[in-house]
């Protein structure tokens, strides 16, 4: 089973790529803190598609929490003569969790519900 949720903050602002007339890639890290005494955080690269791309640039931007439904990717690549790899979470689903400026307002918007 290939499965993982993460509930952060947004580490940088959504990067959006298009291939095509409808197929569209987003990318964002996500800063998830840890359990500990120490102000310590993660890191995670976060992939979006199609329409969850465009909800997540037109509605997020650094600094908003968000949590994050998905699964790890393992993609390597060469650059030049040197091997390249990383991780990153492919997300099926993300809820907007609060805004940038007040985490109290919880505007929390389901993608599910916003392509219904």
């Amino acid at each position: 089973m290939n499965c993982v949720i993460l509930i952060g903050n947004l580490a940088s602002d959504v990067e959006l790529r298009e291939f095509g007339e409808d197929k569209r890639l987003a990318t964002f890290r996500l800063a998830v803190d840890r359990p500990s005494k120490t102000d310590e955080a993660d890191f995670f690269r976060i992939a979006a598609w199609d329409q969850q791309a465009q909800l997540c640039a037109d509605y997020l931007s650094k600094g908003r929490k968000v949590g994050v439904e998905g699964r790890l990717r393992y993609r390597t690549w060469e650059d030049g003569n040197e091997k390249r790899s990383t991780v990153e979470v492919v997300a099926h689903r993300i809820e907007f969790l609060g805004s940038r400026a007040t985490e109290s307002d919880a505007e929390v918007v389901p993608f599910e519900a916003a392509v219904a």
